[in-house]
């Protein structure tokens, strides 16, 4: 039985989560619950036991001094909450619990089901697993965020794709099927990252990830300079691209691809949605949805000295998967 001393009772909880690893392409996902925890001053309330879950030789701990004193920190899932006052919510307030950590080296059933023992005790509602794969899209384009949901009900309730995933998944896809099995709702959001520029941080996918988490949460999440951190992140892959000629045409062939494909949106709901984004941040009580950012930018780099060879994979090259996966 999980105990939760000192942890106040929830309002209308719904759990974030993000693992790095696998289903993190970019840092992205892991990058977009740091900033919900940085922003809303998140309290740790749990950690998961790292001997269970995690081979250390694989992501190894760390030794730091604190004080002239040597400390440990080990690899591990922690748990926290953060309040999201009423002018972040649609005029009221609500709690989020996030689970931020490194997929598992073992034992991922009975890591699922001490996440889902941990949202029963919390009372939660739904579950948001968020993720980053690796995908054909250009960098100076919106980046995609593809919605999944647990069970077709729900799916049509929230508008959403119901998962028709097959094959290898991550521990995002294994957590959503635990919450499918365990009747609690989940929904997992999944940003495409241009595989050509894949090494992390990418601030870019992470600002869209919080932009979907807000439309389907209908909360706002303060932006600060994270905006600014993904303009730039373009903008140094901008010049990166435009020294290599093979790339800047590979570039343009996938911005040709993805213009063509969203010409017809360009012209109704994608401007519906933004002007309604508009409104929200301009007062937090207006109809419609808000926007938010994540993600430090540093240093991109181009993958090759060319095109680089298709991969879909998310977080790597270890192979290929879908969203909903």
């Amino acid at each position: 039985m999980i105990e939760l001393e000192g942890v106040p009772e929830l309002v209308d909880p719904v759990m974030v989560a993000a693992f790095e690893g696998w289903n993190d392409a970019g840092d992205a996902a892991s990058a977009a619950v740091a900033h919900l925890d940085r922003v809303w001053k998140g309290e740790v309330f749990a950690a998961l036991d790292a001997e269970d879950y995690y081979d250390f030789q694989v992501n190894r701990p760390h030794m730091w001094l604190d004080g002239g004193v040597r400390r440990v920190t080990w690899p591990t899932t922690r748990l926290s909450v953060v309040r999201v006052g009423a002018d972040g919510g649609r005029g009221k307030p609500r709690d989020l619990v996030l689970v931020r950590g490194i997929e598992p080296s073992m034992r991922w059933r009975t890591f699922c089901n001490e996440i889902l023992g941990f949202a029963h005790e919390l009372g939660v509602e739904m579950v948001v697993v968020l993720g980053a794969l690796l995908g054909d899209t250009p960098h100076s384009r919106p980046v995609p965020v593809t919605s999944v949901a647990s069970e077709e009900k729900l799916a049509r309730s929230l508008g959403l794709e119901e998962s028709r995933y097959e094959g290898p998944t991550g521990i995002v896809g294994i957590l959503q099927e635990a919450c499918a099995h365990a009747g609690l709702p989940a929904v997992s959001l999944w940003a495409a990252v241009p595989h050509y520029v894949s090494q992390p941080p990418n601030p870019k996918a992470a600002l869209a990830l919080l932009h979907a988490l807000e439309d389907l949460l209908e909360i706002s999440v303060p932006l600060e300079d994270l905006a600014d951190d993904a303009r730039a992140w373009q903008t140094g892959v901008d010049q990166l691209a435009a020294e290599d000629s093979e790339v800047a045409e590979y570039v343009q062939a996938l911005e040709e691809a993805r213009d063509t494909a969203e010409l017809p949106e360009a012209s109704g709901e994608a401007i519906a949605r933004e002007f309604e984004r508009y409104l929200r941040r301009r007062d937090p009580r207006a109809p419609g949805r808000g926007e938010g950012s994540a993600g430090r930018a540093g240093g991109p780099g181009i993958v090759g000295g060319g095109p680089p060879p298709r991969r879909t994979g998310p977080g790597g090259s270890d192979g290929p998967e879908d969203p909903g996966g």
